[in-house]
């Protein structure tokens, strides 16, 4: 059984689009696959993403977790009624990488009425751990309702 509110509704193609002309967008951050627990998205090891050394920024690396974490635990809440917000990321970066693409995949701590918490696994193109991030959601109501 999946863990995201109306399944059947949610389309890689529409979540990608949603994003565009947002910060993710402008950093090529892509939405790849939804599972029944699990969202992932890929995001490009290029001159966007990278500091001066040539690895990968670990503000990109939040981005990324940020962006596929904050849309999974929004899939989860019926979105008539409530919206979720970040409320605190942390991040530790584990190995560097220089080419290719890091692929982050959210998956759910806590899905509960007020919060939520997610951990963000990125790994490099080779399936190697490169940053892992737990992103909590706070879930309040929609302006309006």
């Amino acid at each position: 059984m999946s863990i995201f509110y109306k399944e059947e509704e949610i389309s890689i193609e529409a979540l990608n689009k949603r994003c565009e002309n947002t910060l993710s967008h402008w950093i090529g951050i892509e939405f790849t696959r939804l599972t029944e627990n699990s969202l992932i998205a890929k995001m490009p090891v290029d001159r966007r993403t990278v500091q001066p050394l040539g690895v990968v920024n670990g503000g990109a690396y939040c981005t990324l977790a940020e962006t596929v974490g904050s849309m999974a635990a929004n899939l989860c809440v019926d979105r008539e009624r409530f919206v979720a917000l970040g409320l605190d990321i942390n991040a530790n970066h584990i190995r560097p990488a220089s080419k290719g693409f890091v692929t982050g995949e959210a998956k759910p701590i806590h899905i509960g009425k007020t919060t939520q918490v997610w951990e963000i696994k990125m790994t490099d193109d080779d399936g190697k751990l490169c940053s892992i991030s737990r992103l909590t959601m706070a879930v309040i109501p929609s302006k309006g309702k």
